[in-house]
């Protein structure tokens, strides 16, 4: 008895519009170039204008579209802004990444209240202000569509010296299954990854020190993340391959998380 046939998922996102945050750098840069590669066209957003324009060069050198915003994700005007200018050339956004963010590494009887607020007001007040303007306008465009936040294994445990970053990261953790809950019948999707240890430019300098080296041996998967293993999760919860997931906190960390006690 012959078995029917099983479709394999897409992650094709050709038709798509999406908008990455923090693409200046490090994960949003990747997912920007991963994007591009899948068919979206690609809204580029940060701070820093040159290094988008950079981007946005070698997206188009690889036969990709992508077009780079100047944004700041603590300031409301400016998220409506990067999204009006997002719709204005390529039409409304229906893919999200919401990957800006900082981080101050203190210990919390050392952190400082400017030290809180900085943190808080990117990785979270500004990650609330980019999904909720992604979503007010999906649902204005009865487009649908898919908003993957960029949170960390950090939201889901903790460390030495990384309370305010790991504080804000659980808070992105709530926000994601909140909007996931009020969303899902507007048909948007609204998921959150938690990556693990991976070389980014907020973190090279530790994990190329001899502490960072220890720290790194220390783990079930002794290395650090490559950053092609982020492909695969971001375009599952990105295209339609994830039509049925909603409300999850993807951890991406080599294991890291079920360390022995």
């Amino acid at each position: 008895m012959k078995t029917a046939p099983i479709d394999a998922p897409t992650y094709n996102l050709s038709g798509k519009v999406a908008l990455v945050t923090g693409a200046s750098s490090g994960f949003g840069e990747h997912f920007a170039r991963v994007l591009a590669a899948a068919g979206a066209r690609v809204v580029v957003c940060a701070r820093r204008e040159d290094r988008l324009e950079t981007l946005v060069d070698a997206i188009a050198a690889s036969g990709g579209e992508a077009l780079a915003v100047a944004m700041d994700v603590t300031d409301a005007g400016s998220v409506a802004a990067g999204f009006e200018a997002a719709e204005q050339n390529f039409g409304p956004v229906t893919v999200l990444i919401n990957n800006a963010g900082v981080a101050v590494p203190k210990q919390a009887h050392k952190t400082s209240e400017q030290d809180w607020d900085f943190v808080m007001d990117t990785n979270l007040k500004g990650a609330w202000l980019v999904a909720a303007e992604a979503a007010r306008r999906m649902v204005a465009a009865d487009s649908g569509g898919a908003i993957v936040n960029i949170a960390s294994v950090l939201g889901l445990a903790t460390s030495m010296g990384h309370g305010v970053y790991a504080t804000s990261k659980a808070g992105v953790i709530q926000l994601t299954k909140h909007m996931a809950l009020e969303l899902a019948g507007k048909n948007i999707r609204v998921n959150a990854i938690c990556p693990g240890y991976f070389k980014t430019e907020m973190n090279d300098e530790y994990f190329a020190s001899e502490a960072g080296k220890q720290y790194i041996a220390s783990t079930p998967g002794k290395r650090l993340g490559e950053m092609q293993e982020m492909n695969g999760p971001l375009l599952l919860l990105a295209s339609d391959a994830g039509s049925f997931i909603n409300g999850i906190a993807l951890p991406v960390d080599g294991g890291h998380l079920v360390t022995s006690i």
